[in-house]
């Protein structure tokens, strides 16, 4: 018997790959994908349309584009751009942080107020 013999390249799910070659192509390869599951098979085309409800592909810009934003290289090469990226997009997220807790402040403000007034209009009654 021959000893097994692995490759050095890992091997990819073809479902993987397909879902990969959408992604890079758009929301529209997507739906173009869902038309033709209707058409050929139509449980294929329900289950492609669920996967892309239950994986947000469906009201997301591009999956590819969104987490790449989310998550920049590490180093562009140029020292002072990547200084500058990083302290923005700390800025950002502070004004983010900033931003919905002070959404939470007035959501608390509105809901104080409104039983307020609830229960000024029963201590009325």
């Amino acid at each position: 018997m021959h000893p097994a013999v692995y490759s050095a390249t890992p091997r990819v799910n073809p479902l993987v790959r397909a879902r990969d070659w959408l992604d890079d192509r758009g929301r529209l390869a997507w739906l173009a994908a869902v038309a033709l599951g209707l058409v050929v098979f139509w449980p294929v085309g329900l289950a492609i349309l669920g996967y892309m409800i239950w994986s947000k592909r469906m009201f997301a810009r591009c999956h590819a584009t969104r987490t790449a934003v989310f998550h920049p290289a590490a180093s562009s090469g140029n020292v002072a751009f990547d200084a500058y990226r990083d302290e923005t997009l700390k800025r950002l997220e502070d004004e983010h942080r900033a931003f919905v807790e002070f959404l939470a402040r007035l959501r608390e403000a509105k809901d104080k107020a409104e039983f307020d007034q609830f229960m000024a209009e029963r201590r009325d009654a």
